[in-house]
């Protein structure tokens, strides 16, 4: 199906900051753009804004004059729904409210042609809710762009139950000529990203209710060792606690409560104290002029003598193999035992483990290390001790990787700790949405990427993790925290079988464990 000829009308219904986005994309892409809004005032209005916008990008040189002032005569105000009879493509941004858009596009299909694509740039509501009642739902579908929609690239493609598929490719191919990047979605619960993200937010609210770690410690983790951009606490003050808790409890609701999506308690306190975030003057964060950031807890340099001279390298350490090269370049001399493990053996004899979700109070003497998305660009990592854990093995632990250069955060003993634990749900919520069809892989990924700025997506998380990764350790996680939050999806069960790993194989007598072997036995498998 090819795309909307530039020749060809886009309206927009709406008038606000989203309305006028959209517009803007579409004019500078070629179309004629009208602009309608209940408001007429408003209508106007916004096309007055656009036109500033398009002025300003001529005058920094960012865009050819002529071309500017050709696209600043093709947009205009609709005073009337009727006025849009000859667009091909309606796209509507109004408020989110069900009763009000199902009138809206009832209204449109009246004015109209029947091969006219109608689209809602919804985030949260039904795409199939949206076209029951419709004459042709067929041409109805969902285009979820996100704001600012001039510089976001990504375009979600929303198919609704009743959408046909020569529409939604109409679309997709519409939006990619526009300069987007268009994925492809069914009618889920928030889509690609505000489904998949939910774990960004959620486990870093839950270790925080875990008094595993303050919000400053787990943000910092999450930058400077998973390679995010932004911390959850940082961001959802950005987005606002009231409009990010809406739509985690939307995402919720839709799930009909699964625990996959269980909203924060905390998150929820702060919401109804009127701590919103950065529009508010506080959220989980102080702001205004005489704010002070919390800093995150950084262990202090300890003595050049606490880092271990030697280790040893117990088993394959997966995920953080290329610690092997940083320890060798630092000078740390580096014996291999490539039976039992994984673990680094300390000097003192306590071990050092990769997160796997367990706990380090099931065992005799091990600190854990979290995961980190590039250990040797990562500027900080997080350990994990019990009260158990000796002061020499965390002296030991703390002084290895301060001597690889990097700063070291302690936090409480949470299973699966920070990044690790936050990495495997989002693997496992993108394995579920694909084998339910939500969208492929590859969009997934894209959608994570570009809607919200990841490091990688899950899918190319998961391939550079291993199959069995991911489901091992929310395996363990399952058993202790039970209740159905961590219990691994069959599609992710699946996807150890289908990439032929033989570990999988034992994957009903604890997923491969990966346990510390000379640990457990001291700690007398306390599982």
């Amino acid at each position: 199906m090819t795309a909307i000829e530039r020749s060809r009308t886009v309206a927009v219904v709406g008038a606000g900051t989203m309305g006028q986005g959209i517009a803007q994309v579409a004019l500078l892409a070629g179309h004629r753009v009208l602009i309608y809004d209940i408001n007429a005032a408003l209508a106007s209005d916004a096309v007055g804004f656009v036109q500033d916008r398009v002025e300003r990008m001529a005058a920094k040189g960012r865009l050819d004059r002529a071309e500017a002032e050709a696209a600043i005569g093709r947009i205009g105000s609709a005073s009337a729904l009727s006025d849009l009879a000859e667009a091909a493509l309606v796209v509507e941004a109004v408020v989110e409210d069900v009763t009000v858009k199902r009138a809206l596009f009832a209204a449109l299909e009246e004015v109209v042609s029947p091969d006219t694509l109608l689209a809602t740039n919804t985030s949260s509501l039904s795409v199939t809710e949206l076209a029951a009642g419709l004459a042709h739902p067929g041409r109805f579908l969902g285009l979820h762009f996100f704001n600012p929609a001039p510089l976001l690239p990504l375009v979600e493609v929303v198919s609704g139950f009743s959408t046909d598929p020569a529409a939604a490719s109409r679309a997709y191919a519409t939006v990619l000529t526009w300069g987007k990047t268009p994925v492809r979605c069914a009618d889920t619960p928030g889509f690609i990203v505000n489904r998949i993200a939910r774990p960004f937010y959620a486990e870093a609210f839950a270790v925080y209710e875990e008094q595993g770690a303050d919000p400053a410690t787990i943000d910092a983790v999450l930058r400077e060792s998973g390679g995010f951009k932004m911390g959850p606490f940082a961001l959802t003050d950005l987005i606002g606690q009231d409009v990010n808790e809406a739509v985690t409890r939307s995402v919720w609701e839709s799930f009909f409560r699964s625990p996959k999506f269980t909203p924060s308690l905390a998150q929820r306190r702060l919401v109804q104290s009127g701590r919103l975030g950065r529009k508010s003057g506080h959220g989980w964060y102080p702001y205004g002029p005489d704010a002070k950031a919390p800093a995150p807890h950084t262990a202090a340099p300890g003595d050049p003598s606490d880092a271990p001279a030697k280790v040893t390298v117990v088993g394959d350490l997966g995920p953080a193999a290329s610690l092997l090269d940083l320890l060798e370049e630092a000078g740390i001399e580096v014996t291999a035992a490539p039976h039992g493990g994984p673990y680094i053996q300390l000097p003192g004899e306590g071990q050092l483990v990769l997160a796997d979700g367990k706990t380090a109070i099931e065992f005799a003497d091990v600190v854990y290390f979290d995961l980190a998305f590039d250990y040797r660009d990562a500027t900080r990592i997080a350990l994990s001790v019990s009260e158990d854990t000796s002061e020499r093995t965390l002296r030991e632990a703390v002084g290895l990787f301060q001597k690889l250069g990097k700063k070291v955060s302690v936090i409480g003993d949470v299973p699966g700790m920070i990044v690790a634990r936050t990495v495997a749900m989002l693997i496992d919520l993108t394995a579920d949405a694909v084998a339910r069809g939500v969208a492929g892989a590859e969009d997934i990924d894209t959608a994570m990427r570009l809607g919200v700025n990841y490091p990688v997506g899950p899918a190319e998380w998961h391939d550079r993790l291993g199959r069995d990764w991911a489901y091992d350790l929310l395996h363990h996680l399952d058993e202790r925290c039970p209740g159905g939050r961590y219990a691994p999806s069959l599609a992710l069960y699946k996807l150890g079988y289908a990439a032929g790993d033989d570990e999988v194989d034992d994957a009903g007598d604890d997923a491969g464990d990966s346990g510390h072997d000379e640990a457990d036995d001291e700690a007398g498998e306390s599982e």
